[in-house]
């Protein structure tokens, strides 16, 4: 049986969209993670490297990278599942403007989040009592399964559609919008539907199902999109949306 090898063959990007992948050698160390390796290189070969973490336990999201081509969280990615040749090659996620190293700007899909309308619009004031929801009501269960997106990117790295389209909305928006549809409290689904509707919304989808794929939360945004192109689809033909 061959034996696992001490060091790591580490390629990271540097520098902005132009940069390169430079080299380094790391040492391999028992339960290791994606981040656990780029946090050595910083803190041990070169400070001036860039990234973006924050909880080191798969809540935030914030640490996403490409991994030997797949967009991951770092935290959660263990070298051993990834890297058997002992080899790993980590980038800034993709189709996000990269601002330097392995941090992207996340603006343009935070962007895209506010153009689907994903913020919640309150039909009701504190004075007004609490609403009901049966949680074993078709909606709750709608939005129930969609609703535990934290945002990290992953599935709008990892779709084809924001790749050839830059007006697409992306997964995350979507989903985001599909649970506000079914949330009963929620005041703001004229305008939504209006906006998931139009050029770069939902039925700009190609059904790749790219994003259920790396959902580190095996969300399904794809479900939720498809859920979106119905309920438009309805509204065109009760008169809602004008063609």
């Amino acid at each position: 049986m061959p034996e696992t090898p001490t060091e790591l063959s580490v390629s990271l990007w540097r520098g902005g969209a132009e940069g390169r992948y430079e080299s380094y050698r790391v040492p391999r160390r028992d339960s290791q993670t994606v981040l656990d390796v780029v946090t050595y290189v910083q803190r041990h070969i070169d400070p001036t490297l860039s990234y973006r973490f924050a909880c080191r336990v798969g809540m935030c999201g914030s640490c996403a990278m490409t991994v030997n081509g797949r967009p991951r969280w770092t935290c959660r990615t263990h070298v051993a599942k990834v890297a058997g040749s002992g080899r790993l090659e980590i980038g800034p996620l993709q189709n996000l403007p990269v601002i330097k190293d392995l941090a992207t700007d996340m603006a343009p899909f935070f962007e895209k989040w506010r153009e689907a309308k994903g913020a919640f619009a309150p039909s009701r004031t504190r004075a007004d009592a609490m609403p009901r929801i049966r949680p074993d009501s078709p909606a709750r269960l709608a939005a129930d399964a969609a609703i535990e997106c934290i945002n990290c990117g992953v599935c709008y790295a990892a779709c084809d559609t924001v790749r050839w389209n830059a007006d697409y909305l992306g997964p995350a928006a979507l989903n985001r919008a599909w649970t506000l549809l079914n949330d009963e409290r929620d005041a703001g689904n004229a305008a939504r539907l209006r906006a998931v509707a139009a050029s770069g919304g939902c039925h700009a989808c190609h059904s790749h199902q790219s994003c259920q794929e790396h959902c580190p939360l095996s969300l399904n945004p794809t479900a939720s999109i498809a859920g979106l192109k119905r309920r438009t689809a309805a509204a065109y033909l009760k008169g809602e949306l004008k063609p």
